[in-house]
């Protein structure tokens, strides 16, 4: 597994307002989708491509375009929606899956409650959105569920990851062709599994329902 964490000024600029408890819903969207092109930069640099020609007014001249089959995006709902449109702004021609997942409070445990992907990944490169790497259940168990459709590399974009999340995630994907891209890695999880220091939960701040 290669994990990447994003150092850059604008990044942790932006990560600093998320992070802040009185920044309100509206900005906290408008700064999480503006944060998510800038990380999906990084996530996209092994993206195939086709070499093409091209006229342009002056001259015939060689290019890259993304390569067929396209990439696939998939966001876990409901907090990854919330990333959606940042990835899209970059990769406007991938296509577009969706995961719904819920975790059990008690037992932490993730568990699929709807899907909609296409029937067969064969061959894809699959890029997840997931804003909060916290314990790992719900990214392993999304991985695991792309892998077994037959995705052959899996990419996930997170906001923010604990080192205990990135641990399970590793132990979980040996041998696959997994990559971790970060905005920034945290101190730990409390006794609770969130993360700290954290931004609180992803998907009440996205849609104000805290």
């Amino acid at each position: 597994m290669r994990v990447h964490v994003a150092d850059h000024p604008l990044i942790t600029h932006k990560l600093t307002v998320l992070r802040d408890a009185r920044t309100p819903s509206p900005t906290f969207r408008n700064l999480a989708e503006e944060l998510v092109t800038l990380l999906a930069y990084e996530a996209t640099r092994n993206v195939r491509t086709t070499p093409i020609t091209v006229q342009t007014p002056v001259a015939e001249t060689q290019g890259l375009a993304i390569s067929d089959p396209r990439p696939l995006v998939v966001p876990i709902l409901r907090a990854g929606l919330g990333m959606l449109g940042g990835m899209v702004k970059l990769v406007p021609t991938a296509e577009v899956g969706f995961l719904g997942m819920v975790r059990d409070e008690q037992t932490l445990q993730p568990a699929i409650y709807a899907e909609r992907l296409p029937d067969d990944l064969s061959d894809r490169q699959c890029f997840v959105l997931d804003p909060m790497l916290a314990t790992g259940g719900s990214l392993i168990a999304a991985i695991d569920y792309l892998f077994a459709r037959g995705a052959v590399d899996v990419t996930a974009i997170c906001l923010i990851g604990a080192p205990e999340g990135l641990a399970a995630v590793e132990r979980a994907t040996e041998g696959r062709n997994v990559t971790i891209v970060l905005g920034a890695k945290d101190e730990r999880l409390n006794e609770v599994g969130y993360i700290v220091p954290g931004l609180g939960d992803a998907g009440d701040r996205l849609y104000g329902t805290v």
